[in-house]
């Protein structure tokens, strides 16, 4: 298995940053396998999704509504309504694999892989590719 992490910055407001450029380079000489994205923080995921069409903001209005920043979390360290963004990777979990064949990920026409991030207080995040190859 092959690995490697990479740094990104968030900001200090809910985000859905597009990882799939940076996937692609990584995993061009790779061959045939499975490349897995992992984020190691208790407040972020990894969504598969189309970006660039709205479909970005309309997930983190729904996570929104879902999940608002209000007093009602029982966890209740740094910014109000934190407690939400510990909840959150129960529904976009911290991570998502991807099939590659020929060093390309055979993601669909408009699907991106993305981290998604609700929590201001940590604007800095790891992300771990893991690439697998097939046997």
């Amino acid at each position: 298995m092959q690995t490697e992490v990479l740094h990104y910055a968030t900001g200090d407001r809910p985000r859905v940053l597009d990882l799939t450029d940076d996937l692609r380079a990584w995993v061009r000489e790779r061959g045939d396998g499975l490349v897995h994205v992992f984020v190691p923080h208790a407040t972020a995921g990894v969504a598969v999704l189309e970006t660039g069409a709205g479909s970005d903001d309309d997930l983190l209005a729904a996570l929104d509504d879902l999940l608002p920043a209000d007093d009602r979390w029982r966890h209740r360290h740094g910014t109000p309504g934190h407690g939400r963004d510990h909840v959150m990777p129960a529904f976009v979990p911290p991570y998502a694999s991807v099939p590659v064949v020929g060093g390309r990920l055979m993601l669909g026409t408009w699907q991106s892989v993305c981290l998604v991030d609700l929590n201001g207080d940590n604007p800095d995040r790891e992300v771990r590719f893991s690439f697998l190859a097939s046997a």
